[in-house]
């Protein structure tokens, strides 16, 4: 039987989330619902051409949660999801910052999905 060690310092959940993003040099607010998010980062699907170490703002709109967590990551992967040309990308971000005020209500979020 083969082992496999863990890479990932958080665990991950299975949550969708809707999230906005910027593009640096660009205007354009891009939508997305996360794939799965953690402490660390999260994933989501794109059709935006995004390149790897890539760092990007981003605007987590939490449910049940008034005002959006604000936070910068980095493009630490993706992939194309099939292998058509026109196929969206899956993105794993890691999170660079979530600004200070924004921190608690964002891990009290996850704690709450964990342990709720």
């Amino acid at each position: 039987m083969a082992y496999f060690e863990e890479k990932r310092r958080f665990l991950r959940l299975n949550m969708p989330v809707e999230m906005e993003y910027v593009l640096p040099g660009s205007n354009k607010i891009c939508t997305a619902v996360t794939n799965d998010i953690a402490a660390g980062g999260l994933r989501f699907a794109t059709d935006e051409q995004l390149q790897k170490d890539l760092t990007f703002e981003i605007k987590l709109k939490l449910p049940n949660v008034q005002n959006p967590v604000h936070a910068s990551g980095r493009v630490a992967w993706l992939k194309k999801l099939t292998l058509e040309d026109s196929a969206p990308f899956d993105v794993g971000v890691e999170f660079l910052k979530i600004e200070e005020d924004n921190k608690n209500t964002f891990l009290k979020y996850l704690c709450d999905l964990i342990y709720g």
